[in-house]
């Protein structure tokens, strides 16, 4: 009896330690990614120009207000902000180089998502996220956004952030008029997954005329437009007989993609008909279109809308 008791207590504190090490290790590993993470900034912030205050220009200190607001209304202060500093101003073509490394490096964390369809929304480091040929795309595809888009002059705010109790910072590049990048503000959208329609009818002499519109909008964190896909499809008739069919569609998206086709199936007759293909999405997916199957795909991660269908409408 005292054998067995001695393999049980033996056993349990062999399983002790394992868990213990395990604990330390998942520790450790947490604190050598945020050590990288901040020696990334710092070494940022060797080649920047030393702010002489930290208050933010009006629009961004506006545009900041109100993605606090809108993150604790839509994700219950599971992500918010809980500070901000600036950190200077890009003032050399080195700094620039660096801040665009700084952003596209694995290390940096990153948010996609739709924050008003919270199961959508996703936030860690880049090599968390991604792997493979995914992280080599995204860090492309976000290393050409930075170039694109930081530039002299620029200046720099290190947010720091909390996700569900774990500690994150982000650079934010922003000027005057407002924020210019931001891999977490800039990842995440605000948009209805359903979508918005209208729909009217109109005369004109004896041909009466009927439209249907439906179109998704993508916001920014603070609430302004960011992108905007949809169609609309109109049809002529008199009394049950519809004579012709028209569609037209549209699409655009601030820094990410947009795509969008539409074509008539039934011009005439009973009712009209089209095809539409829409999509939309941040910068670390993509959109391809395909004449084949006339429809829109998304692929990669990041914050996206996609809508493939047919619409009839009726006299």
């Amino acid at each position: 009896m005292k054998t067995k008791f001695a393999n049980a207590l033996k056993a349990l504190l062999v399983l002790s330690a394992l868990i213990m090490n395990s604990c330390q290790d998942d520790t450790t590993d947490s604190v050598k990614e945020n050590s990288i993470e901040t020696q990334l900034i710092e070494n940022l912030k060797k080649e920047l120009t030393t702010p002489t205050s930290q208050e933010l220009p009006q629009a961004v200190q506006n545009q900041l207000n109100l993605s606090k607001a809108n993150l604790s209304n839509y994700l219950n202060d599971e992500l918010k902000i809980t500070e901000v500093e600036v950190l200077g101003k890009l003032s050399t073509n080195k700094g620039i180089i660096t801040a665009q490394n700084v952003v596209s490096n694995e290390e940096s964390t990153l948010a996609f998502g739709n924050i008003k369809d919270k199961k959508t929304v996703v936030i860690g480091k880049m090599k968390k996220i991604y792997s493979g040929n995914a992280l080599a795309t995204t860090k492309k595809n976000i290393s050409e956004i930075a170039v694109k888009e930081i530039q002299l002059e620029d200046n720099l705010l290190k947010i720091t952030w909390v996700n569900k109790g774990q500690k994150f910072t982000s650079l934010c590049f922003y000027r005057n008029s407002g924020i210019v990048w931001d891999n977490v503000l800039s990842g995440l959208i605000m948009m209805d997954p359903k979508g918005k329609t209208e729909s009217s009818n109109e005369q004109q002499s004896k041909i009466l005329s009927k439209w249907y519109k439906q179109w998704w909008t993508a916001s920014w964190l603070w609430g302004s437009d960011r992108g905007e896909i949809g169609y609309q499809i109109t049809i002529y008739y008199s009394g049950s007989t519809v004579s012709n069919t028209d569609v037209s569609d549209w699409g655009h998206m601030s820094l990410g993609s947009a795509r969008s086709e539409s074509k008539i199936t039934k011009e005439t007759g009973s009712y009209g008909q089209c095809r539409y293909a829409l999509g939309l999405c941040t910068p670390t997916g993509s959109l391809s279109f395909s004449y084949s199957s006339f429809s829109v795909s998304f692929s990669g991660l990041g914050s996206n809308i996609v809508s493939n269908g047919y619409k009839s409408l009726y006299p």
